[in-house]
């Protein structure tokens, strides 16, 4: 079976996942990239990051959205040391919450740089995740992420984890919309889900995002993407939704990080720094939280030169996916993720996700699905292979109850409703 999966890996000083796929178009992992060739301090743009008044603008202009939304987009910076990361975030409420990626914050929530490393929690509370930065792991030279972390050789392609809390030496600090810069903790953080919720010290007046829905996205709606790329805090670009549900695995083998999320793909020009951005729909409205991007292998464009920026495939994590998350953040430190218990096998070429075994108790069991299955769909959501089953599943809470279209061992094609259940993991 093909896999229908684009592999990312994670991304942060400008921070933004990078997927890699090579030339024949397999996907590929990937590692860290180094500091951008930006010469000097990046600064806000000139007249004020906020923009003008919406009202002066013409109604679902991109510059009536850029003036509604820019107030609500934030750049987040961590330095340890010689390095630093940075990348994008969202308001959430006027007390400082803001939502990110995992991967922006990991190295504000690392310890000392001489602990131990150990497996990454596959979910929160913070207190259960793992101590340690891993400064020197190496990640293979022809792999690229956005996180493009400054770092002193550019050769140096390092790797964060999460850890418990922030380590001697770490400044982790927000610049907001207007100018100022505050300090940052980490409320709480989903490695599975590559979302995170900080919170802003000593701010009350901060302008929350509008939030709107993922549920009925159309391929081909105008959409506008702002966040931090290399820096350049308050950059607005534009394009279209180009896919909707595009299965996306991000990580790699070396950090022992992985995720796969059912993402919205876009054309926007989202580069190294947007990760944790916002993707609005024409009325300003939050629809996606930008946390990746696709490149080329080994850093090549197609004339051998270098290409770790936007080539127009972009991934933004669905904002009903992501708000649910960073609610249950807040709340209570932990993310409940949804099972359906099933083991995906192999189909040789055949589209779908076989189901090589059913878990005793499991979701898939309680409704009747069989060993055998090919799983065809979820709801409306065509599914063509393992990864995608995993995405869709993934973007569900437990209790969900979905519709399964699958072809049974004789090739008739069934549906089965199947309530989710809760991962233990």
């Amino acid at each position: 079976m093909t896999a229908g999966a684009v592999v990312v890996a994670i991304a942060a000083s400008a921070t933004t996942a990078v997927v890699v796929v090579n030339q024949s178009g397999h996907p590929a992992p990937v590692a860290q990239v180094s500091s951008p060739g930006l010469t000097g301090k990046p600064s806000l743009p000139t007249g004020s990051i906020l923009g003008q008044p919406g009202a002066a603008a013409p109604a679902g202009s991109v510059e009536q959205v850029s003036a509604k939304v820019l107030p609500s987009v934030v750049q987040l910076k961590i330095q340890s040391g010689q390095e630093g990361e940075s990348g994008s975030g969202i308001v959430l409420s006027p007390d400082g919450l803001i939502l990110t990626n995992n991967h922006v914050v990991a190295a504000a929530m690392s310890g000392s740089d001489d602990l131990a490393p150990s497996a990454p929690s596959r979910r929160g509370p913070l207190t259960n995740l793992p101590p340690g930065i891993l400064p020197g792991e190496q990640l293979p030279g022809d792999y690229q992420d956005g996180r493009d972390g400054q770092v002193p050789n550019g050769n140096d392609r390092r790797s964060t984890r999460p850890s418990a809390h922030t380590g001697d030496g770490v400044k982790a600090t927000v610049t907001l919309a207007d100018g100022r810069t505050v300090p940052f903790t980490v409320v709480g953080a989903d490695p599975d889900d590559d979302l995170a919720v900080v919170r802003a010290q000593g701010v009350s007046d901060l302008t929350p995002i509008s939030i709107g829905s993922s549920k009925d996205l159309k391929v081909g709606q105008n959409v506008v993407a702002i966040g931090s790329p290399l820096g350049l805090q308050g950059t607005v670009t534009t394009g279209i939704i180009s896919a909707l549900g595009r299965p996306v695995s991000t990580g790699d083998d070396q950090s022992g990080q992985h995720s796969v999320m059912s993402a919205i793909q876009t054309d926007a020009a989202i580069n190294p720094g947007n990760s944790g951005g916002a993707l609005v729909d024409m009325n300003g409205d939050l629809i996606g939280v930008n946390s990746a991007i696709a490149s080329l292998s080994s850093g090549q464009d197609s004339q051998g030169g270098g290409q770790a920026g936007s080539i127009g495939l972009g991934f933004a994590i669905p904002v009903d996916q992501a708000k649910r998350i960073a609610d249950e953040l807040v709340s209570t430190g932990t993310v409940r993720h949804a099972s359906l218990g099933v083991q995906l096998g192999s189909g040789d070429d055949m589209p779908g996700a076989v189901v090589a075994g059913v878990v005793s108790g499991s979701a898939a069991a309680t409704a009747g699905l069989p060993k055998g299955a090919v799983i065809t769909k979820v709801d409306n959501q065509v599914i063509d292979g393992p990864e995608a089953l995993v995405a869709a599943v993934r973007s569900k809470a437990p209790g969900d109850a979905v519709t399964l279209t699958y072809a049974d061992q004789s090739g008739t094609s069934r549906t089965v409703q199947v309530t989710l259940g809760e991962s233990a993991t």
